[in-house]
């Protein structure tokens, strides 16, 4: 299903995106040697609790995943790239974390991921890749224009990954968004311009380029979840959710303060 959304409901994606983009920097804020991943997803529940939202993990049970979630908030670390699920883990000096989240409130979802670097130790590797994921999603965003089509957006994504020289998976990517959190289109993280759906205002998607230091593929943890590279090697991942409009991509998950 592809949504295209209606101007009230385009006002209330902005509630909604600024809420994710406020709890995922608090949760940053929070995220310092020490902290403990449960707690992360604790003090998210609360947060989405008090601003009157829902959580569009806790019950999520997609084919991809064993079981409902059961938490708040994706909490990836180092190897661990994608739908991160918390556990008893104190985070350390130089551990690259990743927070992803999505949330529903007054009927319509928004979804983002950020990834930093904690403490005082910042590898050099670890640095590259996540300013190689804000890249890429500048360039997506950039891409994301009405009368584009999603492989632009996907060429764009990958161009930046493959010329910063990391292998790129594309299983998981960005999708389209709106009163579900996952819906069509899906939007690779590399592909050829000129393809797929063609973008029209209303339409809501989250751009989410994710990468790899030296692996295009995945492994499942024991969790069920948990997705990590194939190495063991760092990951990161970016994400906003963006409206079309016909001025172009408007991002609706950046922190209101």
């Amino acid at each position: 299903m592809i949504e295209i959304l209606s101007t009230p409901d385009l006002a209330r994606a902005e509630v909604t995106g600024a809420l994710v983009g406020d709890i995922l920097q608090a949760m940053k804020s929070r995220s310092t040697v020490g902290t403990n991943l449960l707690d992360i997803d604790r003090w998210t529940k609360a947060m989405i609790e008090e601003a009157g939202a829902q959580s569009c993990y806790v019950d999520y049970e997609p084919s991809f995943g064993r079981g409902p979630f059961g938490h708040y908030i994706c909490t990836s670390v180092n190897d661990a790239v994608l739908h991160g699920k918390p556990y008893d883990y104190t985070i350390a000096d130089g551990d690259l974390v990743t927070l992803d989240l999505a949330v529903l409130k007054q009927g319509v979802a928004a979804d983002a991921a950020i990834s930093f670097i904690v403490g005082d130790t910042r590898p050099a590797e670890s640095v590259a890749l996540i300013e190689t994921t804000e890249r890429a999603l500048s360039a997506a965003v950039a891409a994301a224009v009405p009368g584009a089509r999603i492989g632009d957006i996907s060429h764009a994504v990958g161009t930046v990954l493959t010329e910063a020289g990391y292998p790129v998976n594309t299983e998981f990517g960005g999708h389209g968004i709106g009163s579900t959190m996952h819906q069509d289109p899906h939007v690779p993280n590399n592909g050829r311009p000129g393809r797929g759906y063609k973008l029209r205002p209303g339409l809501l998607l989250a751009l989410e380029p994710w990468v790899m230091v030296d692996t295009d593929q995945l492994v499942t943890d024991a969790d069920g979840w948990t997705l990590r590279s194939k190495t063991g090697c760092r990951t990161a991942h970016t994400e906003h959710t963006v409206a079309i409009t016909p001025g172009g991509a408007q991002i609706l998950t950046r922190p209101s303060r």
